[in-house]
């Protein structure tokens, strides 16, 4: 293949992202149809200054999912108000629900680091 003037340069895609918040209500372990075990939790993250010029919403909420056991079993330990780390990637899942076809963004954890009380 050969680049010319016009082409853009290759970028190498990443999906990677790095949080900390406060863990806003006891997290939920569920069991999908599939037989898969998933823990979730929201992350309640204050947006920065810069942010906060265009908008009178002073925190994101996100919803942080662990697949694997290690961070399963790490998560479900979580309790309101801990301060945590969280990093992963981003994910966008769609569902059918009575009122149709749905989507959310959730964080799939690659590891969690708590920092502060309510740290169980």
């Amino acid at each position: 293949m050969t680049s010319s003037s016009t082409d853009s340069p290759r970028v190498a895609h990443r999906n990677e992202v790095v949080l900390r918040g406060r863990v806003s209500a006891d997290p939920e372990t569920r069991i999908l149809p599939s037989g898969d075990v998933l823990v979730t939790f929201r992350l309640v993250v204050q947006r920065d200054a810069r942010a906060l010029k265009g908008s009178k919403q002073t925190v994101d909420v996100i919803e942080c999912a662990a697949w694997t056991s290690r961070l399963r079993q790490r998560a479900a330990r979580l309790r309101p108000g801990a301060e945590v780390e969280v990093s992963g990637a981003l994910r966008r899942r769609f569902s059918r629900r009575a009122g149709g076809l749905t989507s959310h963004v959730s964080v799939e954890l690659a590891a969690v680091t708590v920092s502060s009380p309510g740290r169980r």
